[in-house]
């Protein structure tokens, strides 16, 4: 089949690398990659683990209330934050 592809800078960078690499023709070179890329996004995705984080008691809180931020800073730096 022969066909118009208008290509990226980037992609057509890379393929003129690999041609010249394997010195193939550019006509294999995509076939190449179009076989590998589609065969790989045909793929069902594999199942991910869940990501769990753990928790721990970091004890009572310190601030009665942030709604003060002068209480705030002044429990954490003490009087002299001003």
């Amino acid at each position: 089949m022969r066909t118009t592809l208008t290509l990226d800078d980037d992609v057509a960078i890379l393929l003129e690398r690999v041609r010249k690499q394997n010195n193939a023709t550019l006509k294999d070179v995509v076939n190449t990659a179009l076989r590998g890329g589609l065969a790989a996004m045909s793929k069902p995705a594999q199942a991910r683990t869940a990501f769990r984080t753990r928790t721990f008691r970091t004890g009572k809180c310190l601030v009665p209330s942030i709604e003060s931020i002068a209480d705030a800073l002044s429990i954490a730096e003490g009087e002299s934050y001003r």
